[in-house]
């Protein structure tokens, strides 16, 4: 085993932008914070581990990243707590993900403590950037990516591992209208569904953009095979109320593990909330629909946290679903959930990582 080097050496920004970025207004994704943490790895190992200035990097066009997409990425938050400290909401569970990917992508895993001490550390530095809005948080983006320049196939030798942050508020401002796919898949079986890899969300662009020009917001995606049982949500993962019961499909090789709808299901639990994972098809979310079983649907995700879903595009037709605002488990499991990350609940559960 190659020692790693775990120092982290820290240059502060001479001018920090935050005067002059609303960021209680911003919008999702397109205001980043002072530093970012940047760390390689070569030769087998990790080293060079650096919290500096935002700035942009500098790459070969031979980098390999650029040619076969060796790319994966997390998504997590922190928020400013009720006794003014700042908590990291189920940190370790990201960075465990994070080598989940890194090993189906053929990439090395990044020693979780080195990763856990640079975050916090950059964190730290840039917690002034959290909005002071009650649901707001800011957005933390840890990327890695090949770089070696070499235009052979095989898996690159070198990497680049960067964290960058963002004050984020509400990724979506209203209810979400969603089509069910039964022609492009998101993932398949023995495929890299389960990663957080970039290419998985590249190959979703194009039947997300058709999707939006006939007015929808979002994809259900459902199964390769047979295009029959849901999967996920676009960017979320789904979740569905029916006659009195939360029911969401399990995390597989071809779902996302995620830690918000983890979350979720586990407080639902907690809550006394009747709730199945199980596989679920689309034959009876129709039903649901047509008996008027169907009570709540919403996706659950990092960026999105939960967002409600209002109606649901099927063979050429939409259905409406009734008013998010008569609803009674996804806002009771949100309120629960904002509680426990902003420190105003006990957190029983020990998600929270205080700073």
């Amino acid at each position: 085993m190659i020692a790693q080097d775990t120092r982290i050496e820290i240059e502060k920004a001479s001018n920090s932008r935050l005067a002059q970025s609303d960021i209680d207004n911003c919008a999702f994704g397109r205001v980043f914070s002072d530093h970012m943490m940047v760390m390689n790895y070569k030769d087998g190992k990790w080293s060079n581990a650096s919290i500096k200035p935002f700035q942009n990097l500098s790459l070969s066009p031979a980098a390999m990243v650029f040619h076969y997409g060796q790319a994966i990425f997390e998504g997590m938050k922190a928020y400013r707590l009720e006794n003014g400290e700042v908590g990291l909401f189920r940190a370790m569970d990201n960075i465990k993900r994070m080598n989940i990917s890194a090993k189906r992508m053929s990439m090395p895993e990044i020693p979780e403590d080195l990763f856990l001490e640079g975050l916090k550390a950059l964190i730290n530095l840039d917690r002034n950037w959290i909005p002071s809005n009650a649901d707001s948080s800011l957005y933390i983006r840890p990327v890695m990516f090949a770089t070696d320049e070499f235009v052979g196939v095989r898996a690159s030798q070198g990497y680049k591992f960067v964290i960058f942050t963002s004050p984020a508020n509400a990724y979506y401002n209203s209810p979400v209208k969603v089509k069910i796919e039964t022609f492009y898949s998101r993932s398949c079986n023995g495929g890299t569904g389960f990663a957080k890899a970039a290419g998985n969300y590249a190959a979703s662009l194009y039947p997300a953009n058709l999707a939006r020009e006939d007015g929808y917001d979002q994809l259900i995606w459902t199964d390769a095979e047979t295009h029959t049982h849901v999967e996920e949500a676009g960017t979320m993962n789904v979740m569905f109320v029916i006659d009195g019961k939360l029911l969401t499909p399990p995390s597989s090789g071809t779902i996302l593990d995620s830690i918000t709808r983890k979350s979720v299901v586990t407080l639902a639990k907690q809550m006394g909330f009747p709730v199945e994972e199980r596989v679920i098809t689309i034959t009876e979310i129709m039903e649901a629909i047509h008996s008027g079983k169907l009570e709540e649907a919403f996706g659950a995700g990092t960026a999105a946290t939960i967002a409600p879903i209002c109606l649901i595009g099927y063979q050429g037709k939409n259905y409406d679903l009734k008013d998010s605002k008569t609803w009674k488990f996804a806002p009771a499991l949100l309120k629960e959930l904002n509680m426990i990350r902003t420190g105003k609940k006990e957190d029983v559960n020990n998600w929270v990582t205080r700073l």
